[in-house]
């Protein structure tokens, strides 16, 4: 009669894909939170009732400081922090950027573990990653995937561009947001922030660099400072013979719809029905290209701007003001 073979060790059964997903989730995991949020009812100005939302998020220093979503955060009254053993904290938020979609919050707790920061500059397509946090309130959900492309861009809630954005075939859903995106050696590379409703496997996560470089300031001051005109607008195609005549690189501009009323474009001469089509005389052809000339270090600059009116070319001098809170 044969002899059953004594079953292997259950480690020895752990493919190298499996270790690595296990190695990285167990060092991350006790870092991940749930961030559930008491928002202001929205009813026209008309009081009504608080609403709750939920999201994930990490924490990052041993103090106490957390990284989630600012969408998971905005225009709330309440938030509040659940660790990984049960522990309930009410969170203060630090600061926030809806153009990166970044938050920090503080909470007050001892024998926190912390993340580490990897290189998100370093990521290549098809590399594994790790997304861990709580969808639909389950907590501690993980889901595994590759980089599917990299420098991607996503148009934050605010309406500016997110630049270097991750796409990931790893699974997301309702609750993932904030969460954190890890490579195989258990390091953040990515804030979980977005899915495509009805897609299958798109996914998209803040770079962590993008992260690292805003965090000075939400630290310091609560928010990112960035350069302000006091302008509404939008993309439009400019005449061939109009780019032809004033020798334009490009084939589009962005033609201002309107101008606040004591905003640094309206004192400096622009009108409604200008068309911007330069930036101290690099070419803007978008909206997009417009915002990312406004970075802080122009507050209180004074640019020139091209302008389109009348078919005619002209130049303004205008000082960049500080975007309103």
């Amino acid at each position: 009669m044969a002899q059953s073979r004594p079953s292997p060790p259950d480690d020895s059964l752990l493919d190298a894909y499996s270790r690595a997903v296990i190695d990285a989730v167990e060092l991350v995991a006790p870092a991940v939170v749930s961030v559930d949020v008491r928002k202001r009812g929205g009813n026209q100005g008309r009081r009504s009732p608080a609403q709750a939302g939920t999201g994930s998020g990490f924490v990052f220093a041993a103090d106490g400081l957390v990284l989630t979503n600012s969408h998971v955060v905005e225009d709330s009254t309440e938030i509040d922090v659940m660790l990984p053993d049960g522990r309930e904290h009410r969170a203060d938020l630090v600061g926030q950027d809806p153009d990166t979609d970044v938050a920090v919050l503080k909470i007050t707790a001892s024998d926190l573990t912390a993340v580490s920061f990897g290189r998100s500059q370093a990521l290549r397509p098809g590399q594994l990653v790790i997304a861990i946090g709580n969808p639909y309130g389950f907590q501690h959900t993980v889901s595994a995937g590759v980089v599917s492309a990299l420098g991607r861009t996503l148009r934050a809630r605010s309406g500016r561009l997110i630049d270097q954005v991750i796409q990931t075939d790893a699974a997301l859903n309702p609750g993932n947001s904030g969460g954190p995106l890890v490579n195989s050696a258990g390091q953040v590379v990515g804030v979980n922030t977005a899915i495509i409703a009805g897609g299958q496997g798109l996914s998209f996560a803040v770079p962590i660099s993008t992260v690292v470089a805003v965090l000075p300031a939400l630290l310091r001051d609560g928010r990112v400072r960035r350069g302000y005109l006091g302008v509404a607008g939008q993309d439009v195609p400019l005449l061939r013979r109009v780019t032809r005549f004033h020798r334009l690189s490009q084939a589009t501009g962005v033609l201002v719809i309107s101008l606040e009323q004591d905003g640094p474009a309206r004192v400096a001469g622009v009108r409604e029905g200008d068309i911007i089509v330069s930036f101290d005389a690099a070419p803007i052809s978008s909206l997009d290209d417009l915002h990312r000339t406004l970075s802080e270090d122009r507050i209180g600059t004074f640019v020139t701007m091209g302008l389109l009116r009348d078919l005619q070319r002209i130049d303004v001098s205008i000082r960049i003001g500080d975007r309103p809170r």
